[in-house]
């Protein structure tokens, strides 16, 4: 199992860095090219900040807050596997390889690719809405999935918490 945990985050770093290379070589910031109609298409896009945009051009800030986190991501990575836990060093890989990728990113060029375009648009109660879900890259829906998946972790650890708990008591 240890050595999934790096073959996963080596994916996950390698897809990401695949994808912004393309879309840097293939396209002009801000050209849209529509997947799904409205509803989904790629949009270059560059992020000098953090999630939707907040804390721009922080760079230094991003730089050492990421080599902070991606050693504790590894410690507890290799300390769950160590315990023979399944889902967490899989969730954690998952946040290790976006991690890196964003990191790689702001290390060499001072800003994130973003490519990937969400647009809601539908009634509701009678009220049009038309929401435009801020542009992100494969290396944040990674990190996205393993943070959902950590609380997977966490559900289900407490979970079997609880029924041990009723079968000593």
């Amino acid at each position: 199992m240890k050595k999934w945990v790096w073959i996963i985050a080596a994916f996950i770093f390698a897809i990401d860095q695949l994808t912004k290379w393309i879309i840097k070589e293939t396209m002009v910031i801000g050209e849209r090219i529509s997947v799904i109609g409205d509803f989904f298409s790629l949009t270059s896009h560059r992020n000098r900040g953090a999630a939707f945009g907040i804390l721009q051009d922080q760079r230094w800030f991003f730089l050492i807050a990421t080599v902070i986190i991606v050693a504790g991501v590894i410690w507890y990575m290799l300390k769950s596997v160590s315990q023979g836990k399944r889902l967490l060093p899989i969730a954690l890989s998952l946040v290790l390889g976006g991690a890196l990728g964003n990191f790689i990113d702001r290390l060499l060029a001072g800003e994130v690719v973003d490519f990937f375009q969400f647009r809601f648009m539908f009634d509701l109660l009678g009220k049009a809405v038309d929401y435009t879900y801020p542009i992100f890259n494969v290396a944040d829906a990674a990190i996205v999935v393993g943070v959902a998946l950590i609380f997977v972790d966490a559900i289900l650890e407490w979970r079997n918490e609880g029924k041990e708990l009723k079968h000593d008591g």
